[in-house]
């Protein structure tokens, strides 16, 4: 059918994607095939109103609400474990006698020989009067020797409050004397370290030969009970 060719009307985009897809609906073959590409652009475009409704409706007006603090699992409560420490192991009382060279080497009118005792308690016991003494044989002397008169020793002591050497008892015998019949000595804290000066002369008209010194720590307070014994060589010439 021939157009009319009178003044174009103004029509909106709406418009003539209407009047294409009527048209495109109207020239499709007689057994309703697929319509043309013409009418599947068409179809495809969308008025502003359109897109501005579907854009509004995609965005969330109310977003879900995230997941407040205190639904999260709470931590455990550590656990505080005390270390306990064992009480220490206890230990007693020990001692140690030094000289030089390890022993006693005199000579009859000579130099007297200085050496150390060193008593170093433990955690175990304290001592009110701990007593240091001293025990040596009688020498029987070398082969063909003179006999010496007199104990022929002289067993000193250094004061350390005055400064100066003190006798001290020094017991020549061959037989024990029982620790029931010592007294005196002096206190000796727990853990506590004390060490003591004394010195061995060999007087000129003494006696010669060899014989160990008995060094022993009594304690008196119990009964005369015996807590060490040091044996130090002695040569006397």
């Amino acid at each position: 059918m021939p157009v009319p060719r009178g003044p174009r009307s103004a029509l909106s985009a709406a418009a003539v994607a209407t009047v294409l897809l009527a048209g495109a609906t109207g020239c499709g073959d007689e057994h309703g095939t697929a319509p043309t590409a013409a009418s599947v652009a068409a179809s495809a475009e969308v008025s502003p109103s359109t897109s501005e409704t579907a854009s509004a409706s995609a965005s969330p007006t109310n977003p879900a609400p995230s997941p407040s603090a205190s639904s999260a699992p709470a931590s455990p409560t550590p656990t505080v474990s005390r270390v306990v420490t064992p009480p220490p192991a206890p230990t007693r009382l020990t001692v140690a006698v030094d000289t030089r060279g390890g022993r006693l080497a005199l000579v009859r009118g000579g130099v007297p020989q200085e050496f150390t005792v060193t008593l170093r308690n433990g955690n175990s016991a304290e001592y009110r009067h701990l007593l240091v003494a001293f025990q040596m044989e009688m020498l029987v002397g070398a082969p063909g020797a003179t006999v010496g008169s007199g104990p022929g020793f002289l067993l000193e002591r250094f004061d350390p409050a005055s400064g100066s050497w003190r006798p001290a008892d020094f017991r020549i015998a061959n037989d024990t004397k029982p620790p029931s019949m010592f007294s005196g000595g002096s206190p000796l804290a727990r853990e506590a370290v004390r060490t003591e000066r004394y010195r061995l002369r060999a007087t000129a008209g003494g006696p010669t030969g060899s014989s160990p010194v008995v060094v022993s720590f009594i304690d008196t307070d119990a009964g005369g009970e015996v807590a060490a014994h040091v044996v130090l060589g002695h040569s006397t010439r």
